[in-house]
């Protein structure tokens, strides 16, 4: 019988801007909540285009799967949302150097979003325990 839902977090990610976790692990999953471009050393926004910020929030989620004790390889949902989706081809080169297996995670990309901090994109997973 599991237990309930065990809360996630590492420094190696911003912490939580709001009333969540930085992720859930529960049912043999992790839930890792949207990550920004954000630097955790710094606690603003990487400069630079929507691939420099999705580069960052695949590092913060990469760190939080790796306080879960999982990885990137897990990864079996991703969820993309862009403020401007003019920007998908170089967000979508970005996340494509770091899903390189030959299962990569079924996704859905959106554009048009306002996300928090004026952030160009935001990166949420859900990944096997």
């Amino acid at each position: 019988m599991e237990d309930g839902p065990e809360e996630i977090g590492t420094p190696y990610a911003p912490q939580a801007l709001g009333a969540y976790s930085q992720a859930v692990k529960a049912g043999g999953f992790v839930f890792v909540s949207g990550q920004l471009g954000i630097d955790p050393d710094t606690g603003e926004l990487v400069e630079g285009t929507a691939a420099d910020q999705a580069t960052q929030a695949l590092k913060n989620v990469k760190n939080i799967l790796d306080a879960a004790g999982t990885g990137m390889e897990k990864v079996v949902k991703a969820t993309i949302l862009m403020r401007r989706v003019e920007d998908f081809t170089e967000v979508d080169q970005a996340y494509s150097q770091v899903f390189i297996g030959s299962v990569r995670p079924a996704r859905v990309a959106f554009g048009g979003a306002d996300i928090p901090k004026g952030a160009l994109v935001e990166i949420e997973v859900v990944a096997l325990a």
